[in-house]
């Protein structure tokens, strides 16, 4: 996907060179360009997570410090004021059977002046792995949605893990486990309860160039529980041509008045390089 990126930017840079730039930025090339941009880094993103090399193997990161980070700012006046700035990174870090990877992503925006998106996510996860089937994990995260059901949720658990297949076009590995959890809801009422957390990760290759991933969390306490499901077909059709399909579900057994149980997300992905 890398390659898209550097042949369409070369590209692109000699087409928005002077003196066609401020042509380019009175017809609007110059934000289609910058968008292009976006949506091929985003799929590029997708594509490299999806396919990840932790999926099989012995799922160990590279020895040392490794990561990425983003700041995204938008922003419009006139007919419509809007803005939107969104931020978010991982640092993931190998020592020998040890991994650990802190992750953390914010988004906040306005339309006309009122505020309709203010989310923040922070987790932390570590594994230790005796061998290349089995492992024990820890995980620490924090989701704040100024919009959603639950203003806070934060969980804090501890399981095993087991690759119950472990080959490079086939892999799959659950894990489980006891945690506490602590909510808030919109209304102001908070709590904290005995709470467990079942994880499932499914990846299967069927060439070199088509592959598709199944990514499962289930977290369940005596207020609620929250499942998710993110399927996705992946597509290398050719050394330029990449695509992605994938549906996002997200379920809340006992949502809030007003707020719906389930929730939906298509992606459909499609990157040209030349």
């Amino acid at each position: 996907m890398n390659t898209y990126a550097k042949l369409t930017a070369s590209v692109l840079a000699l087409a928005v060179a002077a003196p066609v730039y401020a042509q380019g930025a009175l017809v609007g090339v110059e934000d289609l360009d910058d968008r292009i941009d976006d949506i091929q880094e985003t799929v590029s993103d997708d594509m490299d997570e999806a396919e990840d090399s932790a999926r099989f193997g012995f799922n160990q990161y590279q020895q040392g410090w490794s990561g990425s980070f983003s700041l995204g700012i938008t922003a419009t006046s006139g007919n419509t004021d809007t803005a939107d700035l969104s931020l978010g990174g991982r640092l993931r870090y190998g020592n020998g059977p040890w991994n650990h990877t802190l992750g953390v992503a914010a988004e906040v925006a306005e339309d006309n002046g009122v505020r309709n998106k203010e989310e923040a996510f922070l987790t932390y996860d570590v594994n230790r792995y005796f061998n290349d089937r089995f492992y024990m994990f820890g995980l620490g995260s924090v989701r704040y949605d100024n919009f959603g059901t639950n203003e806070w949720d934060a969980f804090l658990g501890v399981g095993p893990g087991v690759r119950i297949i472990n080959t490079p076009n086939n892999a799959w590995r659950i894990q489980a486990g006891p945690g506490v959890r602590y909510l808030k809801d919109q209304l102001g009422d908070d709590t904290t309860e005995v709470a467990g957390i079942v994880s499932s990760r499914y990846y299967q290759k069927f060439t070199d160039t088509v592959f598709l991933t199944a990514d499962t969390d289930v977290l369940f306490s005596e207020t609620d529980t929250v499942a998710t499901n993110e399927f996705g077909v992946n597509f290398k059709v050719t050394d330029v041509l990449a695509t992605r399909v994938s549906l996002r579900t997200e379920y809340t057994d006992t949502p809030l008045p007003g707020f719906e149980e389930m929730d939906h997300a298509v992606g459909l992905s499609l990157v040209y390089g030349f």
